[in-house]
């Protein structure tokens, strides 16, 4: 088992930046692939990074160049920092923990982004 807890979310005015950071707990040893999606009202969950053990980072085009995701060497950290940052990126953002063989979910945080 894996726990996530994500923290860092809240209201950012637009073309600010913020950063959320997720804590493994449990397992971490399994852990192979860590990463954030958001959630959008009335839209479907979609990545925003994902970051391998072995190497290996993903951005969605949405936010490439302007998001960077990093881990703690110890695995049980991963924060993502996201600069000039748009009412689209109004969302509930997530942290996702992969192992070979299950996907563990934090609760979210929620980030505003005021129009």
């Amino acid at each position: 088992q894996v726990q996530l807890v994500e923290s860092g979310g809240g209201l950012v005015q637009p073309g600010g930046s913020l950063r959320l950071s997720c804590t493994a707990s449990g397992n971490i040893a399994a852990i192979n692939i860590m990463g954030w999606f958001r959630q959008a009202p009335g839209k479907q969950r979609e990545l925003v990074a994902t970051i391998r053990r072995y190497g290996g980072i993903v951005y969605a085009d949405s936010v490439k160049g302007r998001t960077t995701i990093s881990r703690s060497a110890a695995w049980d950290t991963v924060w993502v920092q996201m600069h000039y940052l748009r009412p689209e990126d109004t969302a509930v953002y997530y942290c996702n923990a992969g192992t070979p063989t299950v996907e563990y979910w934090g609760q979210g945080t929620q980030v505003t982004v005021p129009s």
